[in-house]
C-alpha cells in the first residue's frame, strides 16, 4: 500500500445552515491557514451552494484531496436529509460525485459532526461529540472508530418537538440564553442516561454561550 505524500494538502468544508467554511489541512489534519467563511445562500439549493463553496476557495493553494462536512444524513457521499437547508431541495444529491467533477479532485462528504468527531476525538472509550448551531449534530466514536450515523436531533425530546426544536437556534432565540441553558442540562443528562459515554465533546457556534455545570463523573470538553 502505498504511503501517503506528506506534502499532500486537504481542501476542508464545512456546510452550516448559516455559513459555509473552508480551510486547508494537512494529512494530519493541522490547519495550514485560517477559516475563510462565507454566508450560506438563503435559497439553499444545491447549485447555489456549489457555487458559493467555488467562490469562497478561490485562490486557494493546490490542495489534493476534498472533505466536506454536511449538516444533514450523508450515506456514500449522497444526501438523504437537510433539515437546515430543505430536504426536498437536497434528496438525493450526489454531493460527492457533483463538487468532484467541479474541483477536479476526489471528494468525501460525511455528516458535520461525524467529520467534527473525527477531528477531536482521543481515540479512547466511547465518545460523544455534539454540535451547538442552527441544529443540533451529533457523533459517536469507539475508540476512535466512527461509529453508524444517528440523526439524534430529529428524535422526539418531547410529544410535539424533537432536540433540533428544543435547544437548536431558533430555539434559543426564542427562549433566551437562561432558559436555553437549562435545557441543555436537561439534554446532556438525557445523553449521559442514553449513552453512557465516556467522554462528552461541545463544540459549534452557539457552544461558547453554554454555562452548563458538567455533570458529576461526566468528563466534559469544549472545542
Amino acid at each position: 500500500m502505498k504511503s501517503p505524500d506528506p506534502d499532500q494538502k486537504i481542501l476542508s468544508i464545512d456546510i452550516g445552515g448559516s455559513r459555509i467554511k473552508a480551510t486547508l489541512l494537512d494529512i494530519d489534519g493541522n490547519m495550514l491557514m485560517d477559516f475563510v467563511r462565507i454566508n450560506t445562500p438563503q435559497s439553499g439549493k444545491p447549485d447555489d451552494v456549489l457555487e458559493a463553496i467555488v467562490e469562497l476557495t478561490k485562490g486557494f493553494e493546490a490542495y489534493q484531496k476534498v472533505s466536506v462536512g454536511f449538516p444533514g444524513y450523508v450515506k456514500k457521499g449522497v444526501i438523504y436529509t437537510a433539515p437546515n437547508l430543505g430536504t426536498e431541495k437536497w434528496e438525493g444529491v450526489d454531493l460527492s460525485k457533483r463538487l468532484a467533477g467541479i474541483l477536479k479532485k476526489p471528494v468525501r462528504v460525511v455528516n458535520d459532526a461525524d467529520m467534527q468527531g473525527l477531528g477531536v476525538a482521543s481515540g479512547k472509550g466511547l465518545e460523544m461529540v455534539v454540535t451547538l448551531g442552527t441544529g443540533f449534530g451529533t457523533a459517536l466514536l469507539m475508540d476512535g472508530v466512527l461509529l453508524p450515523h444517528f440523526e439524534i436531533a430529529h428524535h422526539p425530546l418531547s410529544k410535539d418537538r424533537d432536540y433540533d426544536q428544543y435547544i437548536g437556534a431558533k430555539a434559543l432565540e426564542e427562549v433566551g440564553l437562561e432558559r436555553w441553558n437549562k435545557r441543555m442540562k436537561k439534554v446532556i443528562a438525557i445523553l449521559k442516561t442514553v449513552f453512557n459515554y465516556d467522554h462528552l465533546y461541545i463544540s459549534g457556534g452557539n457552544s461558547v454561550l453554554k454555562q452548563m455545570i458538567p455533570l458529576p463523573g461526566c468528563p466534559t470538553s469544549m472545542v
